[in-house]
């Protein structure tokens, strides 16, 4: 059996036991054939990796049935309007893809977002945001924020949206969130962070005890991944700074939803973000998912986990677009989070002096 996953010492995490047996062979397949070859490319992280290919081979993948796709373009990227069997709702959920801000796109998480969709009840704005390398980060959280603009503009009120996203589309779920206070624009109603990227640092996770029982990601990853933003910010920025979701004052955002796998590699980040929130007074709700893997909700159509994870997302998702909450006076929170949002938490050196995109 394997070793527990020690509990962390901020919020009670509401912790989900046992991998049915479906699971624990989709770790075992990823263990022996995604992670070597991750471990490939962190050696020789070349331009050259077809990681542009994977979202157009993605299209022979079917929909779900019943879903509609309505193609919408924002300033700089692609989007698309999914409607799971939703159309009419006037609750929708702006859904910024994972890939490592590298690659996946609109094609590879149709079919989570189709779910999310028709577990929520809401029709899902999908945005196929800039990426690296031609791309730094802050151009993808501008699409995010350019989704949201789309979705205010089309009669979709600030209550009733959620922003989702999951593994580095977790990153900028919070980051587009926190860029919406500085542009005076309305709070959400919530946030949904499906195995996120927290902390730009990778000594954290590298740290941990669970770091080696990660099925999809060697340790080599986070080394070389750490590296590509700030590279990007050499091409093509004098350098800003580098922020991470866990060092940006996160006091008035909405409530926040975080699923984790409990042996995956960015479990330290999904810990410390949920720690940093609740000290913010942010309501946060951890869900820590026994021995599943990195974005394992993708697996609906495998693993009986998912399913269960999504049907969570749609309660917390129904439940943030109709319930007032402590945080009813968003407004107010917002403007006081603008005026500080440059702030950062003190935690160390490292932070303090790293450059990027």
């Amino acid at each position: 059996m394997a070793a527990r996953t020690p509990a962390p010492s901020g919020p009670k995490p509401d912790f989900f036991p046992g991998a049915s047996l479906r699971s624990q062979v989709l770790a075992h397949t990823l263990r022996m054939t995604v992670k070597p070859l991750l471990g490939v490319w962190a050696q020789w992280p070349s331009p050259l990796w077809p990681a542009g290919l994977i979202d157009p081979a993605a299209r022979i993948v079917p929909p779900l049935r019943g879903v509609g796709r309505h193609p919408v373009r924002l300033e700089n990227c692609d989007a698309e309007l999914i409607d799971a069997g939703t159309t009419g709702t006037s609750t929708v959920v702006l859904y910024l893809h994972g890939g490592g801000f590298l690659t996946c796109g609109l094609n590879t998480h149709r079919r989570l977002v189709s779910r999310i969709s028709a577990s929520a009840g809401a029709s899902v704005l999908s945005v196929g945001y800039r990426m690296m390398p031609r791309h730094p980060i802050r151009d993808a959280i501008a699409d995010g924020v350019d989704g949201y603009r789309w979705l205010l503009g089309h009669g979709f009120d600030a209550e009733k949206i959620v922003i989702a996203g999951d593994s580095a589309g977790g990153y900028l779920t919070f980051m587009t969130a926190l860029t919406l206070a500085d542009l005076d624009l309305p709070c959400p109603a919530g946030l949904v962070a499906l195995s996120p990227l927290t902390d730009m640092d990778p000594a954290g996770k590298l740290a941990h005890p669970g770091a080696d029982r990660c099925p999809v990601f060697p340790r080599s990853v986070l080394i070389t991944f750490a590296g590509l933003p700030d590279q990007g910010a050499r091409r093509r920025t004098t350098g800003k700074p580098r922020l991470s979701p866990v060092d940006c004052i996160l006091a008035g955002l909405p409530p926040v939803l975080i699923q984790v796998g409990s042996t995956e590699m960015l479990y330290p980040d999904a810990v410390l973000m949920a720690e940093r929130l609740a000290a913010a007074g942010v309501p946060i709700t951890l869900e820590v998912w026994d021995r599943q893997v990195h974005v394992f909700q993708a697996a609906a159509d495998l693993i009986p986990e998912a399913e269960h994870a999504i049907r969570q997302i749609g309660n917390f998702i129904r439940t943030a677009t109709t319930t007032r909450t402590l945080h009813s006076d968003r407004a107010d929170e917002m403007v006081a989070l603008r005026s500080i949002r440059a702030k950062r938490l003190p935690r160390n050196a490292h932070h303090a002096g790293t450059n990027a995109s």
